[in-house]
């Protein structure tokens, strides 16, 4: 008897062995993941500590936005793709639509750095001066993203196997969809260093 409950459990590790974690992240993806929300959180951080009023407010063109409503959509953001990710894990796992995937990983963030290529921000997301202050904007930023470096570094969710449409890339999974939240911040960094580099941008 005490030898076939050992036969058992040896087959109840190796079949363990084979289940367990084969949904979760490798540790690269985890590390990668946690890098670039980190990296792309300090990028915005550091370009817009200590900005005046009146560069918050300079306009580089009547069309154009200012740096505060570009730290107002950003803030905005964190929260709002976050939404679209969660609701994909709580849908039930696709991984049939993987062969509709259009875009990698590296992909997908080399394109959101890609400024010629404009797009309009859904309504939920465009900066109307809902904030008193820029604090209020970047403290609101720093304890979302923070709380989401948190989870990449910790959930044992599926996020590669729940799919769901993004309206330019198309077929993108939920890991995609939290490199896409860190690369549209770095996107939008890279407009205040377009508004910073344009002609009549105050000086203080």
């Amino acid at each position: 008897m005490k030898k076939l409950i050992s036969v058992l459990a040896i087959g109840l590790l190796i079949l363990q062995s084979f289940t367990s974690g084969t949904n979760e992240l490798t540790k690269e993806e985890r590390a990668a993941g946690s890098a670039y929300l980190k990296e792309t959180r300090d990028y915005f951080v550091e370009h817009v500590k200590g900005l005046s009023d009146a560069q918050l407010d300079f306009k580089a063109g009547p069309d154009k936005w200012t740096i505060r409503q570009c730290m107002e959509h950003i803030a905005k953001s964190e929260s709002f793709i976050y939404t679209v990710m969660e609701k994909s894990l709580k849908a039930a796992a696709n991984p049939d639509k993987k062969g509709d995937m259009k875009f990698s990983d590296e992909m997908i963030k080399t394109a959101l750095l890609d400024r010629t290529k404009k797009g309009q921000a859904p309504e939920p997301i465009q900066p109307h001066g809902e904030f008193k202050t820029v604090g209020e904007a970047t403290d609101m930023f720093i304890k979302e993203r923070n709380i989401h470096i948190s989870y990449i570094e910790t959930t044992n969710d599926n996020l590669r196997d729940h799919l769901t449409p993004h309206p330019f890339f198309g077929m993108i999974d939920a890991y995609q969809w939290i490199l896409l939240m860190s690369g549209h911040t770095k996107r939008h960094t890279l407009q205040i260093e377009e508004i910073m580099a344009a002609p009549g941008f105050p000086k203080n």
